[in-house]
């Protein structure tokens, strides 16, 4: 019988339970859990404010295991804690179908799953986002909001990329109340990180504007006293922590077979032998697991106290903070979005739809004070800051744009962590082409259902003499095909407002409104008499016919349903019948009633496309027999129009081709 809980105790029980899993899986990685759980059990024990009974507390300190591969970490935690849904059968159950302990760490699986992580270096990112989400509302509401984020990261996260940009932009804000925890093992699946890296990490760092601490990762008293100094420091600390990756087992340790295997039998019954594991598998005695729930429920004083603190704000304060909180939308927005597109309907302009996004978030962020903008540096060609918020710099977090500078990759982490943390609804502008390098983070936000927006302008060869590099072509059929993302784009400034409409709404998805550099003509004229309706709701809707049954129907999105309308005229004087379809939103359009889209997409005998960009996503529309306009190569440098010609997307090219058909 255990007379004294120690350290030791706490941390092997990690260890015990992280080994038990990933055997009885025959699936996962040892190595991460067995080699730092002695820094998670000095932080979660002593330094990590949180009340597992109230897993929600907005003021809770966020803790994001970047390295997710080593979930069994965050799960073992999560079960000794006394996170209620976390219990001992879906430890039993680590790795199967239909279970909270899914191989790497899932947001909305399970309480204290602070992200979705495993993709190396997402979590890292995702932390700086947090640490500036809690910044900016810390200056809002300085009395109530005073919480830190610990990110535990390893060799893999920081040689990341993703992991530069984000690093870089949290020292240049000086995240004070950010600490990382690097596994500091020298391992990496391949091998000793030696086999691909010499980076010295502490001068990186420190060059990056962090404070920086070296340690023994399996020492209580070393990890104690820098946990101390990251807490008192005015910059975001890195404690290298030198670790054993799977530390305890007699023949593995130190090296990548730990990593991503279970240990088998006979190395996992000599570890226990070798950390004095003397208690069954998934039978952690009680008098440890008792320890864990005290540190479980440590923080309940500190949530009453706050609690307190709460209740002695004003009404409008704790309106305020609500909103924020759960990020809700005043009704007032779409009132004032209302009336801007009346205003548009009864004097029709020909803008560029990047000017139209910004004439919208000039209204939504006026009415609007939970939405937070930024660019990767191209505010001025985005159009995302408007003239009603200020920038946020080092002097004042008291603004709502953040500069991310030349760091897409990291922007769209950081607005994922943004949302994760609540408080704001982030929106972040650059070049669609550019997307690529946010891509990894759209798929995440869409799997863990974020609202997080991309505003993204130069949408097609129409930017112009930038030339192919800067032109997307099979971007909008690469963001179409994550699952749970909306890629809009408009054609005027009437469906501008209207995508952003429909962005605003839809809380669990990321949207993304693709934006022309090129003045697009007004064609929503006729509006004026039912200006309430959002046309684009269905993601398609006909502009134009002549016909119930006409021989072509025409789909066009953004800047080529000006194209689409001049052929609709040629074709009226042709004597042809002919319906012309705005599609704003492919995705929303596939998600309709299947009679719905039956009824459009069977309409006429021939479906005309016309998207500068490739066909693919295309198909469902164009059918065997159907006529694609648009790209099937790179672009070229020239002026818009002159490109136009050039990759035959133009009204006579179709008309030519129509005749041909026949």
């Amino acid at each position: 019988m255990l007379k004294q809980v120690t350290h030791q105790d706490m941390s092997n029980a990690i260890r015990a339970l992280s080994m038990d899993a990933v055997e009885a899986a025959n699936s996962g990685h040892p190595g991460l859990p067995l080699g730092m759980a002695d820094v998670a059990t000095v932080l979660f024990t002593k330094f990590l404010k949180f009340d597992a009974s109230d897993p929600q507390w907005p003021d809770r300190d966020r803790f994001v295991l970047s390295g997710g591969h080593g979930s069994m970490l965050l799960y073992s935690l999560l079960y000794l804690l006394g996170y209620k849904d976390m219990t001992l059968d879906e430890i039993k159950s680590f790795r199967q179908l239909g279970s909270k302990t899914a191989g790497h760490p899932e947001y909305g699986h399970a309480d204290g799953i602070e992200t979705t992580t495993g993709p190396l270096g997402q979590g890292l990112a995702n932390a700086v986002g947090m640490a500036l989400a809690e910044k900016l509302l810390s200056k809002k509401f300085n009395n109530i909001v005073d919480h830190k984020t610990y990110v535990m990261a390893g060799d893999g996260d920081l040689m990341e990329g993703i992991s530069q940009e984000a690093i870089t932009l949290a020292g240049h804000l000086k995240l004070n109340k950010l600490v990382l925890l690097f596994d500091d093992n020298n391992i990496s699946i391949d091998g000793p990180t030696s086999k691909t890296d010499s980076t010295d990490q502490s001068k990186r760092f420190m060059a990056s504007g962090w404070n920086v601490i070296k340690i023994d990762g399996h020492d209580e008293r070393q990890i104690t006293n820098a946990l101390e100094a990251a807490n008192n420091s005015n910059l975001p600390t890195l404690i290298c922590c030198k670790t054993i990756i799977g530390f305890g087992s007699p023949n593995k340790q130190g090296t990548s077979g730990v990593h991503g295997a279970p240990l088998g039998n006979n190395e996992y019954e000599l570890t226990r032998v070798n950390l004095k594991i003397e208690y069954a598998s998934f039978q952690v005695p009680s008098p440890i697991i008792d320890k864990w729930r005290e540190a479980g429920i440590r923080g309940l004083n500190k949530r009453k106290e706050w609690l307190l603190k709460f209740d002695s704000l004003s009404k409008n304060e704790k309106n305020l903070f609500n909103q924020h909180t759960n990020k809700n939308i005043n009704s007032s927005v779409y009132e004032d979005l209302y009336k801007l597109k009346v205003k548009y309907i009864k004097s029709p302009q020909d803008i560029a739809t990047r000017k139209s996004s910004e004439i919208t978030l000039e209204v939504i962020n006026d009415s609007c004070e939970i939405t937070l903008g930024g660019s990767a540096d191209l505010t001025g060609s985005n159009n995302t800051k408007t003239d009603n918020i200020k920038s946020i710099d080092i002097t004042d977090f008291g603004g709502r744009y953040i500069h991310y500078g030349i760091r897409e990759h990291a922007m769209g982490a950081i607005m994922n962590g943004i949302s994760l943390h609540g408080g704001f609804i982030p929106y972040g502008g650059t070049f669609l082409i550019f997307s690529d390098y946010c891509r990894p983070s759209i798929r995440l936000a869409a799997l863990m259902q974020q609202q997080v927006i991309y505003v993204l302008t130069h949408d097609s060869i129409g930017l112009g003499e930038d030339g192919p590099t800067h032109q997307p072509v099979e971007h909008l059929a690469s963001l179409r095909a994550i699952p749970n993302a909306y890629v809009y784009r408009p054609a005027s400034v009437i469906e501008t407002i209207e995508c952003w409409e429909l962005i605003l709404k839809n809380k669990s998805s990321p949207g993304l409104i693709a934006l022309s550099r090129q003045n697009l003509k007004e064609f929503r004229v006729d509006d004026i008499n039912s200006p309430e309706t959002n046309m684009c709701d269905k993601g398609i809707y006909p502009i134009m016919s002549n016909s119930e049954r006409p021989d072509y129907s025409i789909f066009a999105s953004g800047s080529e349903v000006e194209i689409a309308i001049d052929v609709y005229q040629e074709l009226l004087g042709l004597k042809k019948t002919v319906c012309v379809y705005s599609v704003p939103c492919l995705d929303l359009f596939y998600e309709q009633t299947q009679t719905f889209k039956n009824e459009i997409i069977n309409k006429s005998k021939t479906n005309i496309v016309i998207e500068a960009g490739i066909s693919q996503g295309w198909d469902r529309i164009i059918k065997d027999n159907g006529i694609f306009i648009g790209m099937s190569s790179f672009g070229a440098s020239g002026p818009y129009k002159s490109l136009y010609k050039k990759f035959n997307i133009t009204k006579d090219y179709i008309i030519q081709k129509i005749n041909d058909s026949n």
